[in-house]
């Protein structure tokens, strides 16, 4: 009788995908704040750069596997699961205590419009569940053997850091009101409010985008493992042109670019396209 050979358990990668977990639950309880102390912007910001973090390990995760070859169906189950936390129910969680957080200073900054709870929470409900929507159809959508050059509908840690990065954002945007002598000392005070209005259609936005069929190009494998062309140093250039310009609202501009302007194009396409593409032809008389 053949002896069965023991299944080769994947350390590294599951590591790596355990601990984009525990900062997906990190950033729930950071944004929760449960305790006797109450909710300040501090906590907040935490809770977003845990959000990346958790896409730093997501990232890492799946290399590792291919690295050490020992890619397995319980890999992929556990990162979906994992996914599904730190970007689906994390960032939802966040957008919820973010727009509840009152981001005044001593009474001089007031929001000039607050949404209904009841919008907010179905529009954080909405995003959890087309986050894990989007990853029950990538598992069933991908093969072991695909290039993974390209994606359908807008990633969940995509999704997910778009939300965050306000949260990041907003750290220094008080910064920036809060100090009169800065010259941009009005712009600061009238961005407060002004993310804080944003941020649920954009968490919305979001969700939609992530069931869709719109194809967005998977940057890490284009950078780290493609060839390098032209038009990624271009991007490089204006991407740091970018953070060096509106530093509080480089991160926010990046992930906002990546996660609309795929379907912008799109849309521009389906509206345009077709009339420059329509020949300009003059019908033929009828013969007889």
């Amino acid at each position: 009788m053949r002896l069965q050979r023991p299944k080769v358990f994947a350390v590294l990668p599951t590591l790596l995908t355990l601990g984009n977990a525990a900062c997906g639950f990190g950033a729930i309880t950071f944004a929760a704040k449960v305790g006797p102390e109450p909710l300040d912007s501090h906590h907040l910001w935490t809770a977003a750069i845990l959000i990346f973090v958790a896409m730093i390990f997501d990232m890492l995760d799946g290399s590792a596997a291919r690295w050490t070859k020992q890619t397995s169906d319980f890999g992929a189950e556990l990162d979906s699961l994992c996914d599904g936390l730190s970007f689906g129910a994390a960032p939802a969680f966040l957008m919820l205590q973010f727009v509840k957080h009152d981001h005044t200073l001593d009474g001089k900054l007031e929001p000039f419009y607050t949404y209904p709870p009841r919008l907010l929470w179905v529009i954080a409900v909405l995003f959890c569940v087309c986050a894990l929507l989007r990853l029950a159809r990538f598992n069933v959508e991908t093969d072991e053997d695909d290039s993974h050059d390209s994606f359908s509908g807008l990633p969940s840690p995509a999704a997910a850091g778009t939300v965050a990065a306000f949260p990041v954002a907003m750290h220094g945007l008080m910064e920036l009101a809060a100090d009169t002598t800065a010259p941009a000392h009005r712009v600061g005070e009238w961005l407060v409010p002004t993310v804080k209005l944003a941020l649920p259609l954009i968490t919305l936005a979001a969700a939609i985008l992530m069931v869709s069929r719109i194809r967005y190009a998977h940057v890490f494998n284009q950078v780290f493992r493609g060839q390098r062309s032209r038009q990624h140093l271009i991007q490089l250039v204006f991407t740091l042109a970018c953070v060096f310009l509106v530093k509080e609202m480089a991160l926010p501009l990046i992930f906002c670019y990546f996660a609309f302007a795929s379907p912008l194009r799109a849309l521009w396409m389906e509206v345009f396209g077709r009339r420059l593409m329509k020949p300009h032809t003059r019908q033929a008389p009828p013969v007889g």
